[in-house]
C-alpha cells in the first residue's frame, strides 16, 4: 500500500502514473490533501481512497510520499506519531535526510527524492537517495513508484543540487532554447506556432537519439555527425559560441547550484 500526503501537481503526477502504469491498483492507493473537495473529486477520479489527515495516510499505508511544500515538512512530519518503520519518501525541495529525520518518527527509514516537472506526461527524471534505515527491497519499491512517471537515477545525496540543475532547471531553460529557435524562424518568415512545433519535436528528438546512444556516442559525436565542412551547421555554432553559449549554459547550473544552497539554508527545518 502506498500513501499520499499532498496530491497537487507533482503528488497527483506521481499517483496518476502510477496507476496508469499498474504498479497499484486503484484499492492498493491511499492519499490526502489540504483541500477535501478537490481530494474527494480525485478519488472519485482515480479510485484511490481519500482520508483525512496524514496519519491516516501513516497508519494504511507502507510507503508514504510526502509531496507538500518544503515549509509544511515539519508539521506533517511531527501528526505521523509512533515509529512504526514506514517508509517515509519526500519530494520537498532543500529538505535534507538529516533534515527529515530529525523531525520523522524515530528510526524511520526515509527516501530523498526529486522528480522534475516532465514527472506530469510520463517523460520525468527522478533523483533518490536513502538513509541508512532503508533496505535495497524498500529502495527498489520506491524506485518503482517513480520509474512509473520516467527515468530515475540513484545519486549521492551531494550531489542533489546539481541535479536540481540540470534536471530541475533545465525544463525552463529549455523552453526558452525552444522558444528563440522559433521567434528565430518567426523573424525569417515562418508562423509562430508551426516554428514552436517544429522546434520542439527537434529537441524532443535530439534529446532520445542521446539517450538512445548512451555509452556509445557522446552529445558531441552526435553534433558532429551533423555538422559538415563550410555547410550551415557550423555556421550556427561558430555564432552561438560567439555569443557565448556554451558558457552561459555553465554559468546558469553553478548559478542555480548556488542558489540552492543559499535557499537550503534558509529553508532547513532546525531540529526541535
Amino acid at each position: 500500500m502506498i500513501g499520499f500526503v499532498g496530491t497537487g501537481n507533482m503528488g497527483g503526477a506521481v499517483l496518476r502514473g502510477v496507476l496508469a502504469a499498474g504498479v497499484l491498483a486503484p484499492d492498493e492507493v491511499i492519499f490526502t490533501r489540504t483541500n477535501a473537495q478537490m481530494g474527494q473529486a480525485q478519488a472519485h477520479e482515480t479510485g484511490a481512497r481519500f482520508v483525512a489527515s496524514a496519519r491516516e495516510v501513516y497508519e494504511g499505508a507502507d510507503i508514504v510520499i510526502l509531496a507538500v511544500k518544503p515549509h509544511a515538512v515539519a508539521k506533517v512530519l511531527s501528526e505521523l506519531g509512533e515509529p512504526k518503520g514506514k517508509v517515509i519518501v519526500s519530494v520537498a525541495a532543500g529538505l535534507n535526510l538529516a533534515t527529515l529525520a530529525a523531525h520523522a518518527p524515530a528510526g524511520s527509514p526515509i527516501v530523498r527524492v526529486m522528480p522534475n516537472v516532465n514527472s506530469q506526461i510520463g517523460a520525468g527524471m527522478s533523483a533518490l537517495c536513502a538513509n541508512d534505515a532503508v533496505t535495497e527491497e524498500q529502495l527498489a519499491a520506491v524506485e518503482q513508484v517513480f520509474a512509473a512517471v520516467g527515468l530515475t537515477a540513484r545519486i549521492a545525496e551531494k550531489d542533489f543540487a546539481a541535479f536540481s540543475a540540470i534536471a530541475g532547471c533545465s525544463p525552463a531553460w529549455t523552453y526558452t532554447y525552444i522558444d528563440a529557435l522559433a521567434r528565430g524562424a518567426l523573424a525569417a518568415g515562418m508562423r509562430l506556432d508551426e516554428a514552436r512545433r517544429i522546434a520542439a519535436q527537434a529537441v524532443l528528438g535530439s534529446a532520445q537519439l542521446v539517450l538512445d546512444q548512451l555509452g556509445r556516442h557522446t552529445p558531441s559525436d552526435l553534433r558532429d555527425q551533423v555538422t559538415s565542412p563550410g555547410g550551415t551547421t557550423i555556421a550556427g555554432l561558430i555564432a552561438m559560441e560567439a555569443s557565448g553559449f556554451t558558457p552561459a549554459v555553465i554559468d546558469a547550473v553553478n548559478a542555480a547550484i548556488a542558489r540552492d544552497a543559499e535557499l537550503g539554508q534558509a529553508s532547513s527545518v532546525k531540529p526541535a
